[in-house]
């Protein structure tokens, strides 16, 4: 017994230890390497304070901007509440680990949880993920215990994490039936559906909900217009099997090939687990089902099931961490982590630059921002300029790293509908001149349709250094001078019938 005692004491400090050390490792490189386009255009969100936004509810915009007040515009700043994230995500996992089966479990679940390539990615890139998915694994936690213990105070806190999910992403809902199915699918629990305290838990998150749902009513419901088009409402084949090699590929990736089945494992023996192995299935199955049939239907990124897993995480490390084959998952699934952030800060991989996303993704934006800092100070009417992407990801860019860090204009008139579109009064700027960029040679004759006059467009490469492969071309952009908008900034559907299409300015 004694050594039963010494054994979990021993499991409880090393799951603290390796939850802290790996944070302290993502809180030292969080800052060291430039932010993606997507993380300056959530930065750039929280510039713009607002209830909702065109893309995600308003949580990422609320939590860099707390940060930035506190740490500044800094790229630290902006990630650190996604790495501060994810660290609660996984405390939360460990703790009903020890709570429904033991302290070994939990080390096995933070072990797990710390070397999975798709949960680094969501504490290291700044996105709702980040946000969303602590929100999930908090709700999943006091959800189990309000199901043993029928607690008001836990299903009030399942409520609360359910709303700031809500707030955080908009998958927070699949949790809903998640947890029906869970409490159905035991005979014990299911009576808690009859009393009062779920539904007031429930009624607690959806209040939480009532600022997103009040911009979007005065939005024409753009963000719920976007989530519509995104999952395939206006994708024209009903069944295809196009999109389905690569959804289950990305997901071998990011959690890697051996934990992944060992998840799978996981969901085919959780029916003989008991009430607890089954609660922690319907948690999770029902999520990762959801997006492998709509991969059946439209294209799938591979961090959306992300909040599927949580569940089944601890049920693995459970049933599965005494197998060889565990340990051989874990140590693979944290060496391609490591290796992936440490090519983050250097590129250490043998991949070529045309193939590598992480160095199209953060490579080359401080120089482009002081390029295009020179060419606006070059114009005749500098203080009459303004400076614009073709796409939200290039202007976001560049807001953050010019410098200065300008308020900038994203034309999105020939992309696609996004929250530039509620930022700008095209009236503000007619007459103004522009500097801009753009990832298209030839745009600069397109560009006539918004402006009197454009010269030449000035081509700019960005480079980087491998130790494998010398000086590479990472990409090339082109930096075009403007003279006198005519207008035109926001974006016009191609075909009448998109669903984004509201008609008329927002």
């Amino acid at each position: 017994m004694r050594r039963l005692v010494m054994t979990e004491r021993s499991s409880r400090r090393l799951t603290w230890l390796i939850l802290g050390l790996v944070l302290a490792a993502r809180l030292l490189i969080s800052g060291y390497f430039l932010l993606s386009p997507d993380e300056t255009n959530y930065w750039q969100w929280s510039r713009y304070l607002d209830l909702g936004y065109h893309d995600h509810p308003p949580m990422i915009a609320w939590m860099i901007w707390l940060s930035a007040s506190c740490f500044g515009q800094t790229e630290f700043a902006v990630r650190l509440p996604t790495v501060l994230g994810i660290t609660l995500a996984s405390i939360y996992l460990c703790l009903l680990a020890a709570r429904w089966f033991s302290w070994r479990t939990a080390l096995h679940t933070a072990a797990v949880s710390q070397s999975l390539l798709l949960l680094n990615g969501a504490a290291l890139i700044a996105t709702p993920d980040g946000l969303l998915l602590p929100c999930w694994a908090g709700a999943c936690f006091h959800a189990a215990l309000a199901a043993e213990e029928d607690r008001t105070r836990h299903w009030l806190l399942t409520g609360l994490w359910f709303g700031l999910g809500l707030l955080s992403k908009y998958t927070m809902l699949l949790f809903l039936p998640s947890l029906f199915c869970a409490l159905m699918g035991s005979g014990a629990w299911r009576r808690r559906l009859l009393t009062w305290k779920p539904w007031l838990g429930l009624l607690l998150g959806l209040s939480l909900f009532t600022p997103v749902i009040l911009w979007n009513a005065r939005h024409s419901w753009t963000t719920f217009r976007h989530v519509l088009y995104q999952g395939g409402a206006n994708a024209a084949a009903l069944l295809t099997f196009e999109h389905l090699p690569e959804f289950f590929g990305s997901q071998l990736g990011l959690l890697s090939p051996v934990l992944f089945l060992f998840i799978i494992a996981a969901w085919l023996s959780g029916w003989r687990s008991g009430e607890r192995g089954r609660f922690l299935l319907w948690l999770s199955l029902p999520g990762f089902a959801l997006f492998a049939l709509l991969s059946l239907h439209v294209r799938i990124y591979g961090n959306w099931p992300a909040p599927a897993y949580l569940a089944a995480l601890p049920l693995a490390a459970a049933l599965y961490a005494d197998r060889r084959w565990w340990s051989i998952g874990l140590t693979l699934s944290a060496l391609t982590s490591a290796a992936l952030l440490a090519h983050l800060l250097h590129p250490v991989l043998p991949v070529p630059a045309q193939w590598d996303r992480i160095a199209h993704e953060t490579v080359g934006w401080d120089e482009l921002g002081r390029t295009v800092e020179q060419a606006r100070r070059a114009m005749e009417r500098p203080e009459q300029t303004f400076v614009f992407g073709l796409r939200y990801q290039s202007a976001s860019e560049l807001a953050f790293y010019m410098p200065g860090q300008p308020r900038t204009v994203s034309i999105n008139r020939w992309s696609r509908p996004n929250v530039y579109d509620f930022w700008f009064e095209e009236r503000t700027l007619r007459g103004m001149d522009a500097v801009g960029v753009h990832e298209y040679k030839g745009m600069d004759a397109v560009l006539q349709e918004a402006f009197e006059r454009v010269e030449p467009e000035q081509e700019i490469v960005i480079h980087r250094t491998s130790p494998w492969f010398g000086s590479e071309v990472v990409q090339t952009l082109y930096v075009v001078r403007c003279y006198g908008f005519k207008g035109g900034l926001r974006w016009q559907p191609a075909e009448a019938g998109d669903i984004r299409a509201v008609g008329g300015d927002s």
